[in-house]
């Protein structure tokens, strides 16, 4: 017999394995195997990355500089220049990766 510990974690293993089954097999489900999916599905998949990265960095951004005080953050010098990175390697090379990565390390590195 197992315990109420042991048997939540034994239905929570479960139930998250059968939802992560579920998520990658909604597609499949909906669209069927090769075929082309719906042109909204498409724009959306298209549109999303990009608006989502754009508001992201608006709200940091806009959060970072009203949050601290210009002494403090020496208004914003070390969130602009890993931004300036970011754009610049996207720009060039075309790697979500690379950009992200050299950025977030670029951040690190100028606030420590």
């Amino acid at each position: 017999m197992m315990d109420g510990k042991t048997m939540y974690i034994v239905s929570l293993i479960v139930s998250v394995g059968i939802l992560s089954w579920l998520i990658r097999a909604l597609p499949f489900l909906l669209f069927g195997r090769g075929g082309e999916p719906p042109k909204v599905v498409s724009y959306v998949g298209r549109v999303l990355s990009p608006a989502a990265i754009a508001m992201l960095s608006v709200y940091c951004f806009a959060g970072y500089a009203c949050a601290r005080p210009p002494a403090e953050n020496l208004w914003g010098l070390a969130e602009i220049a890993s931004g300036i990175l970011t754009v610049a390697l996207q720009w060039k090379w075309r790697s979500p990766p690379l950009s992200i990565a050299a950025g977030t390390i670029l951040y690190m590195m100028l606030v420590r």
